[in-house]
């Protein structure tokens, strides 16, 4: 099934559907993005575009099961992630399809396709979901070691229940990074050293424990008590030679004990965990946990929770604050850092693209623009805090306002956050009115931002956008717009004729775009341009182009040109500047091209 792309010639493969042919005549088959929001829940990521199936003709019966592929992009899984196909009705109620296979063939190219057999039509959704482990605890006991990570494991002692009881484990691995990051921004957290794994557990029969169960897991050790303990080592291992000869001489020399710094370091183990999600969570202060070897640590439970992490710390910290460090560290785990990003094109300044892009790829994603032609100001905005499927709404106020088509101006526009997708919006922006701002050589505009999350969001198959109803919300952030002004074609005597200062706008960024491309050519240095900026600009412009020359030149030379008074004469000045530079032949050619009014 092939579908057109918006506001674009050409279609893309929504998916590939096996059936009979009288079956396939009746399907409908459409990308319905806007509705991404709805079918994301935590710890889901969404790797591919949401598909309705329909049938066009309700009288026509479909002859089940059919299989259905779904092309996806997964850019990370890892070992404790895996593929599933979530299929979603009217009443958004949701099944899982694990995929027969991941594979598959367009042509001869190969491509990634979650293929599944489908027993009812809606909406389909690739998601990369915690992989879920399934296993039956007998009545005589198990130890079960779990496959995506064979460090954690579980024994169930002989009777531990009174029948057979079926369990399903998820585990959510945490970075330290992660933990690094929550220390910083909190100051009460420093005493936190490190943590397990987030381990989420389903007790299907909800049979109660007739014995404990030992629970086996990683939580890596104190890295400065590992260092100590090795400085501990060498220190004994000099401290008994030292005695050894000490004895030998002096036999009854008093032997003194060497005080290890690495020994009075001890480390506390606290097991969090919540028996269900109304309770919240709770720190068991009873539950004894024990260090074993390579940063292993286990504990004996004799209740079910449904989720639980152990938490290493360097010293006591307050239930109270444990309790602060679980919530904010669930909220992380399925959180991501964003910024969005609002360019231009250079050669077209009315059209712009803003996307949502996670923050460690920003710099990957700022090459890409610059690859497509696309460049600020205004620069990314400050990093926040998204969760799968929350939303961002922008609208644009002042003089400039935005248009996906062309036609329709000053509608509310919306991207939703999906960690493993590139969500983008290219749009023609263009001024309100004309005579406004007259005291500049702009018009000006912002971009408002506004954060959408989950719970906000209406259950709705349509996703209607808002207008006009965030004047009870605070922004989430703000983005400053300029358009530069036309040169207005006003008949009059040829006496009284006007030149336009827009005319010389256009013609000095074409002159700095081409002396850029001729100091790039050469490789000349930034610094060698002797242009009286300052270090940070050449900082700043270094990390915004670190490998395109022309680039750099050219945000230099608008640096140094936009701090200028309106009254200065740049065209004396850059030549002035480029003959200290060493280069009077570009001084020159400059020269005679301003004077010439040469467009390049």
């Amino acid at each position: 099934f092939l579908v057109e792309e918006s506001g674009k010639n050409e279609h893309k493969v929504a998916c590939f559907i096996k059936a009979p042919a009288t079956a396939l005549e009746n399907l409908k088959c459409k990308i319905v993005n806007y509705t991404s929001s709805l079918v994301v829940d935590d710890s889901e990521e969404l790797v591919s575009n949401v598909i309705s199936i329909e049938c066009s003709d309700y009288e026509k019966e479909i002859p089940f099961p059919i299989n259905a592929g779904i092309p996806f992009t997964s850019y990370f899984r890892g070992n404790h992630r895996e593929i599933m196909v979530k299929v979603t009705d009217v009443n958004f109620q949701s099944n899982y399809l694990t995929p027969i296979s991941l594979e598959g063939y367009q042509g001869n190219h190969k491509e990634t396709f979650a293929e599944v057999e489908i027993y009812q039509l809606g909406v389909f959704s690739v998601l990369s979901c915690l992989k879920k482990e399934t296993f039956t605890v007998p009545e005589v006991g198990l130890s079960q070691n779990l496959s995506m990570d064979s460090r954690i494991s579980f024994y169930y002692h002989p009777e531990t229940f009174s029948s057979p009881a079926p369990m399903q484990l998820k585990v959510q691995p945490i970075e330290p990074s992660l933990v690094s990051t929550l220390k910083a921004r909190h100051d009460m957290y420093h005493s936190v050293v490190s943590t397990s794994a987030l381990v989420y557990v389903q007790h299907l029969s909800a049979q109660p424990f007739n014995s404990s169960v030992t629970i086996t897991l990683p939580c890596p050790p104190n890295p400065e008590k590992k260092r100590q303990g090795d400085e501990s080592e060498h220190v004994r291992a000099i401290s008994a030679t030292v005695k050894r000869v000490a004895m030998a001489y002096h036999p009854r020399t008093v032997s003194a004990s060497v005080r290890i710094s690495g020994e009075n370091l001890s480390d506390t183990l606290k097991l969090l965990g919540h028996r269900n999600k109304e309770e919240g969570w709770k720190v068991f202060d009873d539950v004894i946990i024990k260090n074993a070897q390579n940063g292993l640590v286990s504990f004996e439970l004799s209740e079910h929770l449904e989720s639980f992490v152990i938490v290493r710390l360097s010293f006591l910290l307050e239930n109270t604050y444990l309790l602060l460090f679980a919530q904010a560290l669930e909220e992380a785990v399925s959180s991501t850092m964003a910024n969005v990003i609002l360019y231009r094109k250079r050669e077209n300044p009315y059209k712009i693209v803003v996307l949502l892009s996670a923050s460690k790829d920003l710099t990957w994603e700022l090459q890409n623009l610059h690859e497509e032609g696309y460049f600020g100001p205004p620069e990314p905005t400050h990093q926040f805090s998204l969760r799968e499927g929350e939303q961002i709404h922008f609208r644009f106020t002042g003089n400039i306002f935005a248009s996906e088509n062309g036609e329709d101006f000053g509608n509310v526009y919306r991207l939703i956050f999906h960690s493993q997708r590139r969500p983008r919006l290219e749009l023609q922006i263009r001024e309100v009115d004309e005579f406004a701002n007259h005291s500049s050589p702009h018009y000006k505009g912002t971009a408002v931002f506004y954060k959408i999350t989950r719970e906000m969001i209406t259950k709705d198959w349509e996703q209607p956008l808002p207008y006009g109803e965030y004047q009870q919300q605070s922004p989430l952030c703000k983005l400053a717009l300029t358009l530069p002004k036309h040169e207005k074609l006003i008949s009059r005597p040829q006496s009284t004729k006007r030149t336009s200062s827009d005319s010389s706008e256009a013609l000095w960024d074409s002159l700095l775009y081409w002396l850029a491309e001729e100091l790039a050519e050469d490789n000349t240095s930034l610094l060698a341009l002797c242009l009286p900026v300052r270090r940070s600009i050449l900082q700043l412009i270094r990390l915004k182009c670190p490998d395109n020359l022309t680039h750099q030149f050219y945000e230099l030379l608008c640096c140094w040109k936009k701090a200028l008074p309106r009254s200065a004469d740049k065209q004396q000045l850059l030549s002035h500047y480029l003959q200290k530079s060493g280069r009077s032949d570009l001084s020159e050619e400059l020269r005679f091209k301003w004077q010439n009014r040469m467009l390049t």
